[in-house]
């Protein structure tokens, strides 16, 4: 009998067949996701029984959702880990791995260019100009900002890397962070007040700028979200617009996905469905590690 591996990540394989058929090609029974979006654990609950690998997205991977099942593999297509619980799958001996590097440089790249087009008012004017208007709206130069970057592991090293020869001052927020040239080491708070520009490349699922810390920032800030939709609350985040101390802001990532909430009606806001890893070469190179991964803690585990 086959080993069945379930594909969790609805996009796994879209842009290139190659994950997919090294799967099948090492003899192993592919279970698509059947909904193409993020499953929720209901799903995912139902969708186990009988699967020995599952290759996982943003879906919660937990201790309810693992003791239910014989997995021996979870094999995480991403560069975070925080929807699965480590210490249940070590606990029920199931192998876990990830891709840490593979979305670096495409959510860095993506994030350089949402930072201009946010200082530039582009998709304002593009907007404008397709309803007949000519106007022509000043904007801001990167040269000279302050910018924070909330999170300084691969993605935020690379992201600082890329806007360093914009002549910024570049502010790192990471505990964990060793002494980095060129770039300064502040707490949130000192970031916040001095930052004009604010970039999420932090893990995890807290809630890190909320209500208090808009409070700290200057007016006129420009906030990108390339993390964790749970690390901003939406909801201060709409108050901080209207009141202009946000000047704009991108989201790549929301507390609840498919977003369809009030920020897509804000002016002020650009939008993209989580796709900060989805470039052709990123998304094979993740998912290839990814499908390795799988295949290789199968054969580890039992077959």
């Amino acid at each position: 009998m086959k080993p069945k591996v379930l594909i969790g990540t609805s996009s796994f394989g879209k842009s290139n067949p190659a994950p997919i058929e090294l799967l099948k090609e090492k003899g192993l029974e592919v279970i698509q996701n059947p909904y193409g979006r993020k499953l929720t654990r209901e799903e995912l609950i139902k969708l186990l029984p009988g699967v020995d690998g599952l290759l996982a997205g943003l879906e919660t991977v937990d201790r309810g959702v693992l003791e239910t099942t014989n997995l021996k593999v979870v094999s995480r297509c991403g560069s975070g880990f925080s929807n699965v619980d480590i210490e249940a799958c070590k606990e029920f001996g199931i192998i876990f791995n990830y891709t840490p590097f593979g979305p670096t440089q495409a959510v860095a790249e993506l994030t350089l260019a949402m930072v201009i087009t946010l200082l530039r008012n582009a998709w304002s004017m593009h907007a404008s100009l397709c309803e007949g208007k000519w106007d022509k709206q000043i904007g801001f130069q990167l040269k000279g900002k302050t910018v924070a970057i909330i999170g300084f592991g691969r993605i935020g090293h690379k992201t600082a890397h890329l806007l360093a020869p914009f002549e910024v001052n570049l502010i790192a927020v990471d505990p964990l962070l060793r002494e980095v040239e060129g770039v300064s080491q502040m707490e949130l708070v000192s970031a916040l007040s001095m930052a004009d520009i604010i970039i999420m490349h932090a893990s995890g699922e807290e809630v890190i700028i909320g209500a208090d810390e808009f409070e700290l920032m200057k007016d006129g800030v420009y906030l990108c979200n390339a993390a964790r939709g749970n690390h901003l609350d939406e909801n201060a985040l709409l108050n901080a617009l209207d009141s202009g101390r946000v000047a704009g802001a991108w989201l790549d990532s929301f507390s609840s996905e498919p977003y369809s909430g009030p920020l897509c009606r804000h002016p002020k806001v650009l939008l993209t469905p989580h796709v900060g890893s989805y470039t052709a070469e990123g998304r094979l190179d993740m998912e290839m590690e990814a499908a390795t991964n799988l295949i290789d803690g199968l054969r580890i585990g039992s077959f």
